[in-house]
């Protein structure tokens, strides 16, 4: 599937607006006059003696897409997969940590959710990175909100309609992947935008949809702001493994393993395998970690 041009417009307009928003926002209060005689009042500082509280830090501007298109202009890609250059698939240091994530795919058959594994995240206290789908996002709001409100838990993004990120139209799985720089910016940062609007910060993880990428479109997801993230270890092979198997998967992964399940197929058996992988997981002592929180990730 192509991006329309309205879509495309639509994008363009949301990246020129919010960096007019950044811009302006940075120019106020740059005056110690207000109006023509008056000055502003006294800072803190004069006040009582004490440090000058600092504004929050805003996130910077979003980048050019016209820039980022001729920066890529005409570059050839090389590398086809889930592991190119420039994606990440290890915590930098491991320890005795690994790094949960779980998609949700979006679309037709990929909206769904399953109870049972959103269900344990939360009884058990467990940190994990959530690669959300605009789609999916769309279709479960009020459940996306709430998991947004949950300190241990961390969205990340899962692109606009779940594609492939391709510059030159590869595909994977039987999915046609996108086809220029232009339509990798419009799969990243419209649900860039959506997930911003919804936690209140940018997102630094990028997931493609199918996993897969070319290096020159993992480069320009670097230039976006994010990170393209990978995996170590298939825990549930798009949630159609028994519970056997993503028990074993997950107990049999080396530290620092990030880990890939999904969250949108209720009747797979991640949640049950998953459970079933908490004690002896416990017992060797693993930490669970967002990506977040994790550091740096190789």
């Amino acid at each position: 599937m192509r991006a329309t041009p309205t879509r495309r417009a639509l994008l363009f307009g949301l990246l020129g607006g919010a960096a007019s928003a950044a811009t302006g926002c940075a120019d106020l209060g740059v005056s110690s006059v207000s109006n023509a005689g008056t000055t502003s009042p006294p800072r803190s500082a004069e006040i009582q003696g004490g440090a000058v509280p600092q504004p929050p830090l805003l996130p910077p501007p979003p980048p050019d897409p016209a820039t980022l298109i001729a920066r890529h202009a005409g570059a050839v890609p090389h590398e086809w997969g889930p592991a190119v250059t420039g994606t990440r698939t290890r915590l930098a240091a491991p320890g005795p940590r690994m790094a949960l994530t779980f998609d949700g795919c979006g679309g037709p058959r990929g909206s769904a959710v399953d109870p049972d594994l959103i269900a344990l995240l939360e009884r058990e206290h467990l940190a994990a990175t959530l690669f959300l789908n605009a789609r999916w996002i769309d279709a479960n709001r009020e459940l996306t909100d709430r998991l947004a409100a949950n300190p241990l838990l961390e969205l990340a993004n899962h692109g606009t309609m779940h594609l492939p990120l391709s510059v030159s139209g590869r595909s994977a799985y039987g999915i046609a992947g996108t086809a220029s720089v232009t339509e990798v910016i419009d799969e990243v940062m419209v649900n860039h935008q959506r997930l911003q609007s919804i936690t209140g910060v940018p997102p630094r993880w990028f997931r493609p949809g199918t996993a897969h990428c070319d290096e020159v479109a993992a480069a320009v997801v670097r230039d976006l702001g994010e990170e393209v993230v990978g995996f170590t270890v298939n825990g549930d092979s798009g949630a159609s493994m028994p519970a056997a198997k993503v028990q074993d998967a997950l107990t049999s992964a080396a530290p620092g393993s990030i880990v890939i399940a999904h969250l949108n197929r209720p009747l797979g058996a991640t949640a049950e395998g998953l459970a079933a992988a908490l004690p002896a997981l416990r017992a060797q002592g693993r930490e669970f970690v967002t990506l977040g929180g994790a550091g740096a990730l190789t």
